[in-house]
C-alpha cells in the first residue's frame, strides 16, 4: 500500500516536472523570438546579375543601304576588357530581328586589345572564308565593327582587323584593311537620311591606296 502511494507521488512529480519543462520551453521560445527577430534579406540593385549593360550593335539594313542599330542588354561587363569581348561576340552572334549579320556565323573571336584609342581584333579565318563578298557587304562588316566599338566605347576611334593573327589586305578585295579603319557614322543614319549606296561605293574607293586608284 505504502509502495503504491510512493509510486503515485513519483509519477505526479515527474508529470509536474514535465509540465514545467514544456511551459519553460514555450516561454523561452517566445522570449527568443522577441529578442531575436527574423532577418528578412533586403533586395537591392546589387542582387542583379553583375556586369549587365545596354549596348548598341550595328547590323546591315535588309535593303543594303545602311547600318541600323540594335540595342541589346548583355552581361559580362565587369571590366573594360571583358565588355569589349562580350560586345564583339554579341555582334558576331548576329541580330535578333530582321537585320543582316555583318560577320559569318562561324567566325570566332580570337583576341581583343586596345591601346591609345586603337582596338585590335583578331578573328578566325572564317571571317574571310565564310564572307559573301561584295563592296557593300564588306563595308557593312568593316564599319559595323568599328562603329559598334566607337558607339559603346567612345575612347576607341579606330580598328585594326587581323585574321589568325595576321594583317590582311581585304576580306574579298574591296575594303582595304592593311591600315586601321576609323569610325564613320555616315553609314548609320536614320532611314530617311540613309546614305545612298553609290556614296558607300565612293567610300570603298577612298579606302584604297592612291596607287591602286590611279591604276584604275
Amino acid at each position: 500500500m505504502k509502495l503504491s502511494f510512493a509510486t503515485d507521488r513519483l509519477l505526479l512529480l515527474l508529470a509536474f516536472v514535465l509540465i514545467l519543462l514544456v511551459f519553460g520551453g514555450l516561454i523561452g521560445r517566445k522570449y527568443w523570438i522577441r529578442t531575436h527577430p527574423a532577418v528578412i534579406p533586403a533586395f537591392t540593385d546589387q542582387d542583379e546579375p553583375a556586369g549587365l549593360r545596354d549596348v548598341v550593335l550595328y547590323f546591315g539594313d535588309p535593303d543594303g543601304v545602311m547600318l541600323l542599330a540594335e540595342t541589346r542588354e548583355i552581361s559580362g561587363c565587369q571590366d573594360g576588357q571583358a565588355c569589349l569581348e562580350t560586345t564583339l561576340q554579341a555582334l558576331i552572334d548576329g541580330p535578333i530581328g530582321a537585320l543582316v549579320p555583318i560577320a559569318p556565323a562561324q567566325t570566332r573571336l580570337l583576341a581583343v586589345s586596345e591601346q591609345d584609342g586603337l582596338a585590335t581584333v583578331d578573328f578566325s579565318r572564317e571571317l574571310i572564308s565564310g564572307h559573301p563578298g561584295g563592296s557593300v557587304s564588306e563595308l557593312f562588316t568593316a564599319y559595323g565593327l568599328v562603329n559598334t566599338l566607337a558607339e559603346n566605347f567612345p575612347h576607341i576611334r579606330q580598328l585594326r582587323i587581323l585574321v589568325e593573327g595576321e594583317v590582311v589586305t581585304s576580306l574579298k578585295g574591296h575594303v582595304d584593311l592593311r591600315q586601321p579603319i576609323s569610325a564613320d557614322f555616315r553609314f548609320t543614319r536614320q532611314p530617311e537620311q540613309a546614305l545612298p549606296v553609290e556614296h558607300m561605293l565612293d567610300a570603298v574607293e577612298e579606302s584604297k591606296p592612291l596607287s591602286e586608284r590611279e591604276q584604275e
